[in-house]
């Protein structure tokens, strides 16, 4: 049986193992394409091809609905353990061997999961474009003189090269939508607590979230459907009630012409090509959301990242990337006085998001303002990539879902996409419509080729 064509996808995949592909084949192939990419920055830690042959021989026999990920090659990014293999988080000094795989990560096995390896990211997953890393940059599937987005970097480069048919990723700020809008792919960033997050290395704890990387909506929701649940070891788990994809939402706000934040023509041009494809969507101000982002890096939650590793840099100087520690330093100007009143204005903004969302069952948004060259982030580490969360940085603190699809390319040739964004809970109507909107894409695509 011959491998599926580029991309690795699911159902694909499960059709060429019932007609006697093998899973050994499939390995051999996702070591190929890594070589044939040759990118030495996407991987951290590979495992060893001989010890994942074995793993793949040793899976039970093909039954996709008992394992719903049989024989799929994944990977995971570097701050999410996987047991038996060294997590750096993206910093040589912090290496380690965790004991235990995490949640999500023996959830995948379980499902029949081949890991491929550990995946490069901005460190300590405090980034959104993925070159703040002391090894080797991931480079940019289109464009390698543009950033590759993070923090979730080398899981979204191995997702678009075909290398994995998926990848887990984490989202404190925007790191699972990033990188998958500047690399032409699906970002799932699920409703908070939906996936435990036992086994990661937190960054602010009370915001991260697990997120998966895939090359289609459809293998997003089944890699989510996979490592969803309640975790009662995870006191942020927070299960939610979901169901599989069925009708899309039809209230759709759009941002306003003054929160439209799109810095030049070919964004703005794809950005009006993908509203054509939401019928019906209505302009509306989004201000109130918007300014709650200022709060994640201009406020006292910065605070939590200190919580999360400061005791490690405080042991160890020097270890950190310049820029992570420069923006660890701002921890310090924060009070437990300046904690509370972050707290009451985020309980504000809550109560404007949820006014917002009585009117509207989705917000759709540009993924990204901006498309940052690495030349660009050179002469400024910190204002390109603060711009880069302008749609992504208040979603988690309002305690959204979000689900990121590439939607008609830029003029340039470069990829765009959309940010579909809804209250906690939303995420199978998110899916839904990100759904019909991937295939009225695929239509106008076929219009415009005949």
């Amino acid at each position: 049986m011959d491998l599926p064509a580029l991309p690795f996808r699911v159902d694909p995949l499960h059709m060429a193992y019932a007609g006697g592909l093998t899973a050994a084949a499939v390995v051999t192939e996702a070591h190929r394409r890594l070589a044939a990419v040759a990118d030495p920055g996407i991987f951290l830690d590979l495992i060893p091809e001989a010890v994942l042959m074995a793993q793949a021989g040793a899976l039970p026999p093909f039954d996709p609905v008992r394992f719903p990920l049989w024989g799929i090659p994944v990977a995971v990014k570097d701050n999410i353990a996987v047991a038996g293999r060294p997590m750096t988080a993206a910093c040589p000094a912090f290496a380690h061997v965790p004991a235990e795989d995490a949640f999500a990560v023996a959830r995948l096995r379980a499902a029949g999961a081949l890991i491929l390896g550990k995946t490069n990211l901005d460190q300590f997953a405090t980034g959104l474009v993925g070159v703040r890393t002391p090894y080797p940059v991931p480079r940019n599937t289109a464009d390698p003189s543009r950033v590759p987005g993070g923090s979730s970097s080398g899981s979204a480069v191995a997702v678009a090269h075909g290398i994995v048919a998926a990848a887990l990723g984490t989202d404190t700020a925007g790191s699972g939508r990033v990188p998958a809008a500047l690399n032409g792919i699906v970002g799932l960033k699920p409703s908070v607590g939906a996936v435990s997050s036992r086994g990661m290395l937190p960054a602010c704890r009370t915001l991260d979230c697990i997120s998966v990387f895939a090359a289609s909506v459809e293998d997003a929701w089944a890699v989510f459907r996979v490592i969803a649940g309640e975790d009662g070891a995870d006191p942020y788990s927070r299960p939610i009630d979901w169901t599989e994809p069925g009708s899309a939402p039809v209230r759709i706000a759009v941002p306003a012409p003054g929160d439209l934040h799109i810095d030049d023509a070919p964004g703005r041009a794809a950005w009006i090509a993908a509203r054509d494809l939401l019928p019906g969507a209505e302009e509306a101000a989004i201000t109130p959301l918007l300014d709650t982002a200022r709060l994640l890096y201009d406020g006292p939650w910065i605070a939590e990242r200190a919580a999360a590793f400061g005791d490690f840099a405080a042991a160890h100087p020097g270890a950190l990337h310049p820029v992570t520690e420069a923006i660890l330093g701002g921890a310090a100007r924060f009070s437990a006085v300046d904690a509370f009143r972050g707290l009451y204005r985020l309980a504000e903004h809550r109560r404007a998001a949820e006014a917002f969302f009585s009117r509207f069952d989705v917000l759709a948004v540009p993924s990204v303002p901006n498309f940052p060259t690495l030349s660009e982030l050179e002469a400024d580490p910190i204002g390109p990539n603060a711009r880069l969360g302008t749609y992504t940085n208040f979603v988690n603190l309002l305690d959204l879902a979000a689900l990121a699809v590439p939607g008609p390319q830029r003029t340039d040739g470069l990829p765009a996409g959309i940010t579909l964004i809804g209250p906690r809970g939303s995420d199978a109507a998110l899916a839904a419509l990100a759904m019909a909107f991937a295939a009225r894409r695929a239509g106008a695509r076929e219009n415009q080729a005949a």
